[in-house]
């Protein structure tokens, strides 16, 4: 996580739209370390109040956001509401399985197959769970099936727990990254077995440490610039392309961009939360990543987007 842009690869960046020029051009920082800055805070502010006005029925521990500013990427800039509550992150936990994957095959612990980018593609791109199961059995060496013996469990689990540990060894906390996303949720078998067995049930993600990762993901710093950028090419949305309407482009934060914004994002959503990390650049060069988690309103299709829109009219400042 300590890469800096090689001449060669920010050509390539640049070139392919990924990244800003104004990132592109500065060297990356060494370590996680956001200032914060009590304007952003209360741009951020505003935009929850705002958002709380217009949805009474938005209960205070229903809505969590993170937004940083990334016009200096030495220099991030973070304001947070709820960045540290741990919420079920639905989808957007496929952000992590993504940067594993790459950091994996980076470090030569997978191969980079056909059938892995395949698979990595319909992941991001379409937010398949079918691809999802198949990057986590490839990652973690893990498979569903039948229940296994005390010992095997034992052994499964802390397989199945690389990607949660890979990530707190970069001082990532509140979260965990070792569940399979389902569309009908299991009953039996081993998936089942591990949730009686162990702690944590569910996966968790908190907005700040989502913003983090796709901060590093945007200014070159998950595993390495030209992996940052394959996986800027699968995050990558277009709002306005009426020929290729895209939930995940459409229907969360894109919803709330002006013509001219780039946007790149990971969305999640289930029949109980709906969620976007998005990033962002704006046409006067403003560009920055706002996450936001909300709860038991996941028919509510505008909360991400109110929010979205003060931000956005306050970076545009």
């Amino acid at each position: 996580m300590t890469k800096i842009f090689a001449p060669a690869l920010v050509a390539g960046l640049l070139l392919s739209g990924v990244v800003s020029t104004a990132i592109a051009q500065e060297k990356i920082p060494t370590a996680w370390n956001p200032a914060t800055s009590a304007g952003l805070q209360k741009l951020l502010d505003d935009a929850v109040q705002k958002t709380f006005a217009q949805f009474p029925e938005l209960k205070k521990d229903e809505l969590a956001s993170t937004l940083i500013e990334l016009r200096d990427p030495k220099k991030p800039v973070q304001a947070s509401y709820r960045g540290d509550a741990l919420i079920y992150p639905a989808s957007v936990i496929k952000l992590f399985y993504l940067a594993a994957a790459h950091r994996w095959m980076e470090d030569k612990k997978i191969a980079d197959t056909a059938e892995l980018r395949k698979n990595m593609r319909e992941m991001i791109v379409d937010s398949s769970n079918v691809a999802t199961h198949y990057i986590i059995d490839d990652i973690t060496g893990t498979t569903s099936g039948p229940e296994l013996s005390e010992n095997e469990i034992k052994v499964w689990w802390e397989k199945r727990n690389a990607v949660t540990q890979y990530f707190t060894t970069l001082g990532y906390t509140n979260i965990n990254a070792s569940k399979k996303p389902w569309d009908e949720v299991p009953t039996e078998g081993r998936e089942v077995q591990a949730v009686k067995l162990f702690e944590p049930k569910r996966n968790w993600l908190n907005t700040d440490s989502t913003a983090r990762l796709m901060s590093e993901i945007v200014t070159g710093q998950a595993v390495t610039p030209d992996r940052c950028k394959q996986m800027m090419e699968l995050l990558h949305r277009d709002p306005f392309d009426q020929a290729h309407p895209n939930s995940q482009a459409k229907d969360f934060t894109g919803l709330a961009v002006t013509p001219g914004t780039k946007l790149w994002s990971k969305a999640g959503w289930t029949t109980e939360t709906r969620h976007d990390c998005a990033y962002l650049e704006l046409t006067n060069g403003a560009h920055f990543v706002l996450v936001t988690f909300t709860v038991n309103h996941a028919n509510e299709h505008q909360i991400i987007p109110t929010l979205a829109r003060v931000a956005i009219a306050g970076m545009e400042k």
